[in-house]
């Protein structure tokens, strides 16, 4: 099984792309870190208040993956409002 988990992300404190380059780095560096999950940016567009991330695991259980996702979308919110960003919205895909 693969998980896919996107993350959409309205980052307020932005005022330029390097803050939201800022945002983006570290919340990727730390869910890299912290799930061992393969973590990118989708749909780079020049907006710097918006930004959209993919995170994918694989594993042979179905539930481990939800919890996962679940766990990591959890501790996503938390990194986003600790950098001055909100997740506006999240959805799982199983393949």
């Amino acid at each position: 099984m693969i998980a896919f988990l996107t993350l959409e992300l309205h980052i307020e404190v932005a005022q330029s792309l390097k803050d939201k380059r800022q945002v983006v780095r570290s919340l990727k560096d730390r869910l890299r870190a912290h799930f061992n999950v393969a973590v990118a940016e989708l749909d780079s567009t020049g907006l710097w208040n918006r930004a959209t991330l993919g995170v994918v695991s694989i594993s042979d259980s179905r539930d481990y993956l939800d919890g996962l996702m679940k766990n990591i979308e959890r501790q996503a919110a938390r990194i986003a409002n600790n950098a001055g960003a909100e997740i506006t919205d999240s959805f799982v895909e199983f393949l």
